[in-house]
């Protein structure tokens, strides 16, 4: 079964094209007030009684801080998980008190590098974001985005906003960021940070089964087939969420769902694209999607009501074919078009970033960035992967490498990842490319240079198949991904193993199965296939 009929109104271009179809185609366990809480007060109290001034910049960065708190507070009190919510706003409530005061620059910088490197020696590496317990729910809710407050590189970072509203991000705070990221990253002391197996929380989350006895799955908990008849491209769990999932389809609607209460009910269709759906992007705290479109136009929904809030044409006025929001700024979403550009949107003036573009040889089908935000990769149908470095105050794009997987087959699928396996740092990309394999490169340094690592079999010819590093493979002996395939099933691999990789395989799809996406603990998983159904399935409980 082809994914792309000759007919009005679905991938015209692909009927034109010579090519195959693709779019155009815990950690130790923690108290709650640790040693490590107390230390960074002391060191934030030191900083307000040394210094006074700079409160507009300070109350930037305390939400800088918190941020960092929310990333590790789900590893807190892991018996009392009540105690959480009141610390982060115990936090909340402490930092915003001292950022009335306000602090010398130097003196930030000193707290908030100090706090990364305090918290990822006790508590370990960070999960991805989206991953299991990667943010708490407290934060999330309590953290909104709104397109009043997010920062327009274009004008001056102390202007007022539409409304009224004071700018609350700066340049200097996402200068900050990136530093802050440099701290959790890359600057911890040697194998102080490396989980091993005497990680004791750590274990607990995962649990002590191998992986094959870990992803056997009961069978199907729900099937949506709202959208029968057209393909579903992309499926995605909202991000630290077990029951919100979303979906588009080449109809040119996208569905909200919610699996919990029983039944599984489709809560709302967001319409208003006049072509198919090619990709979709939740943001951090969920409130807001984005999607792109045939129709050569993105948009920005609200996930509460359905609405649209704003419709941006693509700067080139061609088919906008994938997307991904900018992980630490998610005013920013880069777009990639069939006229092999990719650039950096402001989601709120709805225009590109000055220095955000780039060309590539073909038409761009794939993005992915790391989880820092400095680099971004980005795939052509052409088979080119290209690595592009970040910059955080201004949003420029800078192309870095160049990876051609396979002249002239097309790369589906780019998904980034920090740590692939529990005992070291191993920054990876997956990629699925029309090659019949799923391939898993090594980040060997800071501009993205990948070498092949590991290959795995399964079916992709013509189809734009996606594929996933599994949230919780950081915690196991061992790590698992998870792809589509045009067999019509849904496959798991063990990317340590060199030979007998394959972990489990899920049957139940009529049609080529296109993506895939695991919820925040990974007891459910859902895959969407070519002829528009969507599948959850239900991890067996040990």
């Amino acid at each position: 079964m082809k994914l792309a009929p000759r007919r009005q109104g679905v991938l015209p271009s692909v009927a034109r094209s010579s090519r195959p179809f693709c779019f155009g185609v815990a950690r130790r366990k923690g108290h709650e007030l640790d040693s490590v809480a107390i230390l960074a007060l002391a060191v934030y109290a030191s900083a307000g009684r040394h210094a006074r001034g700079g409160g507009r910049g300070m109350a930037a960065v305390w939400q800088q801080v918190l941020a960092v708190d929310a990333r590790y507070n789900a590893y807190r009190t892991p018996t009392f998980p009540q105690f959480r919510t009141q610390y982060i706003r115990r936090r909340s409530q402490l930092l915003r008190e001292n950022a009335k005061a306000g602090h010398p620059p130097a003196l930030r910088r000193q707290y908030l590098r100090l706090r990364g490197q305090l918290l990822g020696q006790r508590y370990g590496p960070l999960s991805e974001p989206g991953s299991a317990r990667a943010y708490s729910n407290s934060i999330v809710r309590s953290s909104r985005t709104t397109l009043d407050r997010m920062e327009d590189f274009e004008d001056d970072p102390r202007a007022l906003g539409t409304r009224g509203h004071l700018r609350s991000v700066s340049r200097g705070s996402y200068q900050l960021q990136a530093q802050m990221n440099r701290a959790v990253y890359e600057d911890r002391p040697p194998g102080s940070v490396v989980p091993t197996s005497a990680a004791e929380a750590s274990r607990a989350m995962a649990g002590d089964t191998s992986l094959s006895e870990n992803y056997a799955f009961a069978g199907m908990y729900h099937v949506f087939d709202q959208h029968v008849d057209e393909a579903v491209p992309r499926v995605r769990f909202a991000n630290d969420d077990r029951h919100r999932l979303a979906c588009c389809s080449l109809d040119g609607s996208i569905s909200l769902c919610q699996l919990v209460p029983a039944p599984p009910t489709v809560l709302r269709v967001l319409r208003g694209h006049t072509r198919g759906v090619s990709d979709f992007a939740w943001s951090l705290s969920n409130d807001i999607l984005v999607s792109t479109s045939l129709d050569a136009t993105m948009r920005i929904w609200a996930s509460e009501d359905g609405r649209c809030i704003r419709e941006i044409p693509d700067p080139d006025g061609a088919e906008l074919l994938c997307c991904t929001f900018q992980p630490v700024n998610n005013n920013l979403t880069v777009v990639g078009n069939a006229k092999h550009n990719v650039h950096v949107m402001n989601i709120s003036t709805g225009k590109k970033v000055k220095g955000g573009s780039s060309k590539l040889t073909g038409r761009v089908l794939a993005l992915s960035f790391d989880a820092p935000g400095r680099l971004l990769w980005a795939g052509d149908d052409r088979g080119s992967v290209f690595s592009f470095l970040f910059d955080m105050a201004t949003g420029k794009l800078t192309k870095a490498k160049r990876l051609v997987v396979h002249d002239g087959s097309p790369v589906t699928s780019i998904s980034a990842r920090s740590w692939v396996s529990r005992e070291a740092r191993d920054p990876s990309l997956l990629i699925n490319a029309c090659l019949n394999k799923l391939l898993l490169y090594r980040v060997v340094d800071n501009e993205g240079t990948l070498q092949l690592k590991r290959s795995f079999p399964i079916e992709q010819s013509s189809h734009p198949v996606r594929s996933i590093f599994c949230p919780l493979m950081s915690f196991r002996q061992g790590a698992c991904v998870v792809t589509g395939s045009e067999d019509m099933c849904v496959h798991f691999f063990d990317v340590e193993r060199a030979a007998k990789a394959a972990v489990n395989k899920l049957q139940g799809h009529s049609a080529p199965v296109l993506d895939v996406s695991f919820n925040c603990d990974e007891s459910l998983l859902a895959s969407s296939d070519a002829s528009g159904m969507v599948i959850v399935w239900r991890r067996e409980q040990k």
